[in-house]
């Protein structure tokens, strides 16, 4: 796929989800879907290889959760791997200051480069275990939003997710379809580390039959230090 194909691609997509791109911002989209599968034949970042399919798959999804998310908001994306939703979402938004999380050193190399190559700002990795990170005083309650995608089941990611976040921050969790069990059993963790859920909201990505959720939870109370 060429880049005036990519573009005019992208943006028919993105205008099904009421964001519009602006070829600046599809060129590095570009770029960065090129470095992901030059790199992708060294380690292994994705199973999805098709052009098109990566801008639905991986950057259309990405984009859904940007509506929820404020200007200029502290941002970490816990368990980021190939860098999703992290970087599509700092190519659009570029008020946002994002932190990418991730325990693996060879894919925060690769997102080092990512960040160098497409010259991004105020987006710094981060080389740590997610249920590490969240135990460090340093890093509890910094964050405005902490959102992660298809990383575990609701109650883990609570406790990944929710220490990081401030008072009256969110946290958005990018989930599958079928998840009205997994946010029952995960309820009390979210209650107990002083959240609330504020919305789901079920969609399917534009011109698919895949379906996602998201999740929106609200710290309402300060995580206990004892936990997590």
């Amino acid at each position: 796929m060429n880049e005036k194909v990519f573009y005019e691609t992208i943006t028919n997509k993105t205008k099904k989800i009421n964001i519009e791109i602006s070829e600046e911002q599809s060129n590095k989209l570009y770029e960065f879907m090129n470095l992901l599968l030059e790199w992708n034949k060294k380690i292994n970042l994705t199973s999805i290889t098709d052009p098109e399919e990566i801008i639905v798959k991986h950057f259309i999804d990405s984009f859904t959760i940007s509506k929820y998310i404020e200007k200029d908001a502290k941002v970490i994306d816990v368990g980021t791997g190939a860098g999703f939703p992290g970087i599509p979402l700092k190519i659009i938004r570029d008020d946002l200051k994002i932190t990418l999380l991730d325990s693996l050193n060879k894919r925060i190399s690769f997102l080092d480069e990512v960040i160098n190559k497409l010259k991004l700002k105020n987006i710094i990795t981060t080389h740590a275990r997610a249920e590490e990170f969240g135990r460090k005083k340093e890093n509890r309650e910094k964050y405005d939003i902490a959102t992660s995608r298809a990383v575990a089941n609701t109650a883990v990611l609570s406790e990944y997710l929710m220490p990081l976040v401030i008072k009256n921050g969110k946290s958005i969790y990018m989930k599958g379809p079928d998840i009205d069990e997994e946010i029952k059993n995960g309820e009390k963790a979210i209650k107990v580390l002083g959240g609330k859920i504020e919305k789901i909201e079920k969609f399917t990505l534009p011109e698919t039959d895949m379906k996602r959720s998201i999740v929106i939870i609200k710290k309402v109370n300060f995580t206990p230090r004892n936990i997590s």
